[in-house]
């Protein structure tokens, strides 16, 4: 089955890619039973012994300055140059942190727990993770910042289905990670990031589960410099 990435952000930014979408809701696709999923010990996917927050803890949050890394637990990480810009995209234990930088200018992105001790200092934007919020910021020189989430109640088949689509996809690209049960269930939350570079652009969609509350938060961002 082969999926589009639609729904969040203009059409131009989906030509061509054809893969999989976790972007399309989960309720509108069949329920399967899930696989068993394991490490395969050559480097594939790991578990590692860490626990996400409750769902209702979360905030997505914008700072205009990098963030110290040590602030936050991370799992897995990539940078990516481009076009003038760089960006480091990074899982962590509540969801995700990006840091784009263009110039002497930097903006950090921020999926986290709203008990986690952030610095207010140079703070853009914040929401709760909760229902659908889009939001955008214009910067000095021409740089634009645009920004979707949704938290998305599920049904417990169609949750674990999702699960099992988000491992096939980060054992293909993105990156992905998948967290210790807590206890709960066998299978813990995961993390998967797919990541859509251009000279000028880049998108980013993002997407945790949270099996305690059958849930997903998905969100899309794209950072994007001026045109010529």
């Amino acid at each position: 089955m082969k999926f589009r990435f639609v729904g969040f952000f203009p059409p131009d930014y989906n030509e061509g890619v054809d893969q999989f979408n976790p972007l399309l809701s989960p309720s509108s696709r069949p329920s399967s039973a899930t696989a068993d999923l394991r490490p395969d010990g050559r480097g594939g996917i790991e578990t590692v012994l860490s626990v996400r927050p409750r769902i209702t803890e979360l905030v997505f949050q914008l700072y205009g300055r990098s963030l110290h890394p040590e602030l936050f637990e991370i799992h897995q990480t990539r940078q990516i140059e481009r076009g003038g810009y760089v960006a480091t995209v990074q899982i962590t234990n509540a969801g995700h942190v990006v840091t784009w930088q263009y110039g002497n200018m930097t903006l950090t992105e921020v999926a986290a727990s709203a008990q986690h001790p952030l610095p207010q200092r140079r703070r853009l934007m914040s929401h709760r993770l909760k229902g659908t919020c889009i939001d955008q910021l214009e910067c000095r020189g021409g740089v634009n910042y645009q920004v979707q989430f949704s938290l998305e109640p599920v049904e417990k088949e169609t949750f674990w289905t999702y699960q099992k689509e988000l491992t096939q996809a980060g054992e293909r690209q993105g990156l992905f990670h998948c967290f210790e049960s807590s206890g709960r269930f066998r299978l813990g939350a995961m993390s998967y990031i797919n990541l859509e570079s251009r000279d000028r652009s880049l998108k980013i969609q993002a997407f945790h589960t949270f099996p305690d509350d059958y849930a997903i938060v998905k969100s899309q961002s794209i950072f994007s410099l001026p045109g010529k």
